[in-house]
């Protein structure tokens, strides 16, 4: 196991962000005041905070592409893979988002689609 690089408490708020996210599965509006604090806060964060801020929010805008994808391909039957898809890449991107904020790690692809 290795030891954190900074101390995790500045990564509060961003771990906060995650469990929103995590939430917003089940009451959708916690994602978007997720949304607002990583928007707010993303400025003055140190530089390995703001790197989870970062995927925070391409994570915010992805899965809101990926459901309107996902809704207006119900008709067809894919929509209900394509929202399955989209809860389940969110799920992973939080967890293992959090895992870094724990070890006080910055996010190491902040800009990548996939889970890390």
């Amino acid at each position: 196991m290795s030891e954190a690089l900074v101390p995790p408490q500045e990564g509060k708020t961003a771990n906060l962000i995650y469990i929103l996210y995590l939430a917003s599965l089940l009451v959708g509006i916690t994602g978007l005041v997720g949304l607002v604090m990583a928007y707010v806060n993303r400025a003055g964060a140190p530089e390995w905070v703001q790197t989870h801020y970062r995927f925070q929010i391409r994570t915010f805008w992805i899965s809101v592409l990926m459901a309107v994808i996902g809704v207006m391909t119900m008709m067809i039957g894919v929509g209900f893979l394509i929202l399955l898809f989209m809860m389940v890449w969110m799920v992973v991107r939080c967890v293992k988002g959090m895992k870094f904020v724990a070890q006080g790690q910055a996010h190491p692809n902040p800009a990548g689609w996939m889970f890390s």
